[in-house]
C-alpha cells in the first residue's frame, strides 16, 4: 500500500475525507487543498482523481509520498 499526497486548487470541505476514501483533508499556505493518505493501488488512485474531475477542481500535483521516503533512506549520508 502507498502514501499519496493529492494538491488541488481551491478549499475543499472536511466533510468530503470519506468520499474520498477517507484520506485526510488539509490546506497549504495558499488555501489549496491537500488530500493524504493510504490508498490500496493504482485503481484507487484513479478512483480519486476520477472524484477530483468531477468535481471539477484543478489539480495541482499528486506525489506518492512512501516512494519519496524510501528514496531519502537509500541516500547515503
Amino acid at each position: 500500500m502507498n502514501w499519496y499526497e493529492i494538491r488541488v486548487q481551491g478549499h475543499l470541505d472536511q466533510g468530503r475525507s470519506e468520499w474520498f476514501d477517507g484520506l485526510t483533508i488539509t490546506y497549504d499556505v495558499d488555501d489549496n487543498t491537500v488530500l493524504r493518505g493510504p490508498l490500496t493501488d493504482e485503481a484507487a488512485l484513479h478512483g480519486v482523481l476520477i472524484k477530483v474531475r468531477d468535481l471539477a477542481l484543478p489539480l495541482l500535483a499528486v506525489n506518492r509520498i512512501e516512494a519519496l521516503r524510501e528514496e531519502q533512506e537509500r541516500k547515503p549520508a
